[in-house]
Order: C-alpha cells, then structure tokens, then sequence
C-alpha cells in the first residue's frame, strides 16, 4: 500500500483547499492517507536571526519528515493575493533551510481551488514553477474553480471536473 501525503497550503479552520486535497487523496488507489493540517505545525516566522540563535524549529523537521516517509505528495494551495498564504511560504521557507531539495523527488499533485473563476490559478503557476527548484517531482496539476458551486458533500459534484481530477489522480499513481 502506498503512503499518500495530503494537505492544504492554509490555515483556515473550514479550507476549501484542505476538502480538495483529501479527495483527491482518497481517489488514489491501494493508498494509505495521512491528511496533515498547518495549525498543527506552528512555526515563528522565519528570519535569518531567528535561524542562527535557535536553529531550525522542530515543526519544520517533523513536516519534513512526513515528506521523507511518503510515496506521494498531494498538496492543493490555497491563494492570498495571488500567492501562496503566509503560514505556507513561512513552513515553505523553514523546511528548505532544512533540506533545500525539501520534496525529495516524491511524485506530487499539485492542485488549487478558490471560490473564483480561476480556482487559484496564480497560485498554482507559481508553485508549478518554484518547486522543481526544490526537488518537486510535478506528475500533474488540477485547478477547480468556483468551488461552492463545484464541490459539496466531500466530493466534486460537476462531472466534468471530476473526470478531469480522476484522470490526474491516475496519472499520478503511475509514478508512485
């Protein structure tokens, strides 16, 4: 069985993004989930003065070592202003202090959602682009947008949007 690594770039209590992740995650066949939470790997903000006074947080050497231990990765971002949120860049930033190739090669899914048109479009082309510099092994992406109209009961209810996340989960299971 295969260990599938899920979470959401966000911190937000009820995360659209965090829903997506954990279904695309339980798509994966023969797959062992471990749906992680940011607000469970609370880190200071990151600074070099912070980093030689006290060295790498132990959160962001546990994170980390969930990413070790895993056959894949699937992470849907969630988008603030375009970007990545502030508690992913900042756990982001920690663990490539730790291990600067911090995906390990591991085959990942990458995805985004949002309550707009473009389900965090932005967000996902900066993440496609920045993670190989860090050892992403990207298999696929998937985008849903308008989330509420497209996701409901812990699955996506348009048929066309599923299809389309099926069909990048089963690409990304051929790499695992």
């Amino acid at each position: 069985m295969k260990k599938i690594l899920a979470f959401a770039g966000s911190n937000s209590s009820d995360s659209i993004n965090k829903e997506l992740a954990n279904y695309a995650a339980g798509l994966v066949e023969d797959g062992q989930v471990t749906l992680l939470d940011l607000n469970d790997f609370n880190l200071p903000i990151y600074s070099t003065d912070l980093e030689k006074k006290s060295g790498i947080p132990e959160n962001a050497v546990k994170f980390h070592e969930y990413i070790n231990e895993t056959d894949g990765i699937v992470i849907s971002l969630a988008e603030n202003n375009g970007a990545y949120t502030a508690v992913f860049k900042n756990l982001f930033d920690w663990m490539s202090r730790h291990k600067a190739k911090l995906f390990m090669g591991k085959p990942m899914l990458l995805m985004a959602t949002a309550t707009g048109a473009r389900g965090g479009a932005t967000v996902l082309d900066i993440a496609n682009s920045r993670f190989p510099f860090h050892n992403a092994h990207i298999i696929t992406t998937f985008s849903l947008p308008m989330f509420q109209d497209n996701f409901a009961d812990g699955k996506i209810t348009n048929v066309n949007f599923d299809d389309e996340l099926k069909d990048a989960v089963k690409l990304f299971q051929t790499q695992l």
